[in-house]
C-alpha cells in the first residue's frame, strides 16, 4: 500500500475557518500549493481536505533586518529549526470515519495531528473508480499526482449543471469529456446546441495544429448531426443525418419576446406581438412579414401602434433572407424527427455551420428547446398515470453555449431555459450551460446548478457569482484565483464528494482507444448472448 508522507501537523484552527498547520521543515516546500488534496490523520478518522493559504511566519522580528546571506545556509538551517516557519490554511470538505463511512465534516482533529499528501488509495475512496461501477467517469487527476478523479455521471444527470472559465481556457474540450462520458455510459441522451460546429465531427486543438475526433466520429451509432448548414457539414466530411427546416409557423411570440435584447426590441413592439398572435395564431410571423409594405392598415387592423408594428417588422425581416426558415407549413416535423432519434437513445448534435449569429442560435434553440421540453412533459404525465416503466422517458442533457444570452436576470424569467433549470429535473429534462461570464447569468439560475466545472476565471464578480450558493465559498476563491489557464480546472457540487482542483484529462489518442476497447467488448458480449 502507498505510504503517507507527512508535510505537517495541525496547529490551530476552526470548523468555520479551517485548519492551520505548521510544515516540517523537511517537506518539499515546492509540492505545498494552493488546490493541493491533503489529508488530516486523528485517531482513526481521516479529514480529506484542500490546501486554500500559504504563508510565510517568523518568530521574531529581528530575523529581517539580519537575513541569512543564502538560502541554504548554516544560519538558514538553524533558523528553519525554531524561528522560520511556513503555515498553510487548508480546508477539510468530508471524513472519513473508523468504519469506513464518508460524511461532511462536523468536527475538527485534534492539535498535532499529521497532514499528509493524499495516496491513490485515498483517491479512489473519496470519488470512486470506473471499474467500481459504471456511473463513475475518470474525469482528470489531482495536482501532482497520478490518480483518476471520477465524476459521477448518475449524479450530473438528476440536476443541470454548468462549465464556467474565461476565453481560452479548454471549456468546449472539457465539454466535449463531459459528454463522451454520458454517451458511452449511456447515462443520458443529449442534445448538443452546437454553435462553432466543434462537437460533432473534428475539430482543431487549441494552440495547436493537431486535431481531435468529435463525438459523432468517437460514437457513430449514438450520435446523429442536424444541420442548418447542410453545406458546411459535407464540407467537413459527413452528410448530415438530418437537414434542419423550420416554418414561419414554428416560431412563437415567446421565442420572440426572450430576444428582446438582442433584437433591441421596446416594449410596445412585445405588445403588438401578442395582439398579432391573439389574431393570427401560429400565422402571427407570416402574416407580419406579408403585409410588410401595407403596415399602417395591417396596424389598424389588428388595434396596435403603427410605429410598434413596423419596429417588430424591420427587427423580424431578416428571417426572411435565412435558408432553414419556410413560408409553408409542412407535414414532416424535424423537431418530431429529433425527438424520434432521443427516444431511441441517440444523442443529437445541432451544428450551426456559417449561421453563427447570435440571433440565429438563440432562436433555434428557444424553438427546438420549447417543443422538446413540451413533449417530454407530455411523456412524463404519461408515465405518472400509468406507472409503467416502459414509459418513463429517458433522462435528457440539453448543452447550451453563451448560456448567459439565455439566461440573464431579464431573459431567464421568459426563456424556456429559465424554466428547465428551476425545475430541478422534474420532467427528466437538465442542462449543461458553458460560459465564460456567469455574473451575467441570474443568481437564481446559478444557485439551482448542482455540479460546477470551473477554469481560470480573473474577474471577481465571475468567481463570486460561480461559489453562488456553495458552502466554504470564501476559501475556495483563493483556489480558483490560482488556477492554471490551461487544463486545470475546480470540480463542485453534486456530483463530486468534494471540491477538488484536478488537470483534465486529456481528449487524445489515450481516451479514443479507452472508449473504443470498453464499446467493443460490449458488442462482442451483446453478439455472444444473442447467438447462445
Amino acid at each position: 500500500m502507498e505510504k503517507h508522507i507527512e508535510i505537517g501537523k495541525v496547529v490551530s484552527g476552526s470548523l468555520s475557518d479551517g485548519l492551520i498547520i505548521r510544515v516540517n521543515e523537511t517537506a518539499d516546500f515546492h509540492e505545498i500549493k494552493s488546490g493541493k488534496f491533503v489529508v488530516v490523520h486523528s485517531n482513526g478518522y481521516a479529514f480529506f481536505s484542500l490546501i486554500t493559504d500559504i504563508q510565510l511566519e517568523i518568530a521574531n522580528s529581528d530575523i529581517i533586518k539580519f537575513s541569512p546571506p543564502e538560502p541554504n545556509s548554516i544560519l538558514h538551517k538553524v533558523l528553519q529549526k525554531k524561528d522560520i516557519f511556513t503555515l498553510v490554511r487548508l480546508k477539510p470538505m468530508i471524513m472519513l470515519d473508523q468504519r469506513g463511512t464518508i460524511s461532511q465534516v462536523k468536527t475538527v482533529p485534534h492539535h498535532f495531528s499529521s497532514v499528509t499528501h493524499a495516496t491513490q488509495e485515498d483517491v479512489k475512496n473519496v470519488f470512486g473508480a470506473e471499474e467500481k461501477h459504471s456511473r463513475y467517469f475518470n474525469i482528470g487527476s489531482p495536482i501532482d499526482m497520478n490518480a483518476p478523479i471520477c465524476i459521477d455521471l448518475e449524479k450530473i444527470t438528476e440536476r443541470s449543471n454548468g462549465i464556467f472559465g474565461k476565453t481560452g481556457t479548454g471549456k468546449t474540450f472539457i465539454t466535449r469529456l463531459l459528454l463522451s462520458g454520458l454517451i458511452h455510459q449511456k447515462k443520458a441522451v443529449n442534445l448538443i446546441f452546437d454553435m462553432h460546429s466543434e462537437y460533432g465531427l473534428q475539430a482543431r486543438k487549441e494552440g495547436s495544429r493537431h486535431f481531435v475526433k468529435g463525438l459523432k466520429t468517437l460514437f457513430p451509432q449514438s450520435v446523429v448531426i442536424c444541420s442548418l448548414d447542410a453545406i458546411s457539414t459535407r464540407r467537413r466530411g459527413t452528410n448530415p443525418d438530418i437537414v434542419l427546416t423550420l416554418s414561419y409557423d414554428d416560431v412563437h411570440v415567446e421565442d420572440i419576446l426572450s430576444l428582446q435584447d438582442e433584437l433591441n426590441l421596446h416594449a410596445t413592439a412585445c405588445e403588438a406581438a401578442y395582439l398579432l398572435s391573439a389574431k393570427f395564431k401560429d400565422q402571427w410571423l407570416s402574416e407580419l412579414l406579408k403585409n410588410g409594405d401595407n403596415i399602417k392598415d395591417f396596424a389598424f387592423m389588428i388595434g396596435a401602434h403603427p410605429e410598434s408594428v413596423a419596429a417588430l417588422y424591420r427587427k423580424l425581416k431578416r428571417l426572411e433572407f435565412l435558408p432553414f426558415f419556410t413560408r409553408q407549413s409542412s407535414s414532416h416535423s424535424v423537431v418530431s424527427e429529433i425527438l424520434s432519434y432521443l427516444d431511441r437513445g441517440i444523442s443529437v448534435i445541432i451544428e450551426f455551420g456559417n449561421f453563427t449569429a447570435t440571433f440565429v442560435y438563440l432562436l433555434i434553440a428557444n424553438i427546438i428547446t420549447r417543443r422538446i421540453h413540451a413533449a417530454y412533459i407530455e411523456k412524463t404525465e404519461i408515465f405518472l398515470g400509468s406507472q409503467n416503466p416502459a414509459h418513463e422517458p429517458k433522462k435528457l442533457l440539453i448543452t447550451v453555449e453563451e448560456a448567459h444570452k439565455f439566461l440573464n436576470t431579464h431573459a431567464a424569467k421568459q426563456t424556456i431555459f429559465g424554466t428547465i433549470a428551476r425545475e430541478m429535473r422534474k420532467y427528466y429534462v437538465s442542462l449543461l450551460i458553458v460560459d465564460q461570464r456567469p455574473s451575467s447569468i441570474d443568481q437564481d439560475v446559478l444557485s439551482q446548478i448542482g455540479t460546477k466545472l470551473v477554469a481560470q476565471l480573473n474577474d471577481d464578480k465571475d468567481i463570486a457569482a460561480v461559489l453562488t450558493g456553495i458552502p466554504n465559498a470564501t476559501q475556495l476563491k483563493t483556489v480558483l484565483a490560482s488556477l492554471d489557464s490551461k487544463q486545470q480546472l475546480l470540480l463542485l457540487g453534486h456530483a463530486t464528494p468534494m471540491p477538488i482542483v484536478i488537470h483534465t484529462r486529456p481528449y487524445d489518442e489515450t481516451l479514443y482507444a479507452a472508449l473504443t476497447t470498453q464499446l467493443e467488448t460490449e458488442n462482442t458480449e451483446k453478439l455472444i448472448a444473442q447467438i447462445y
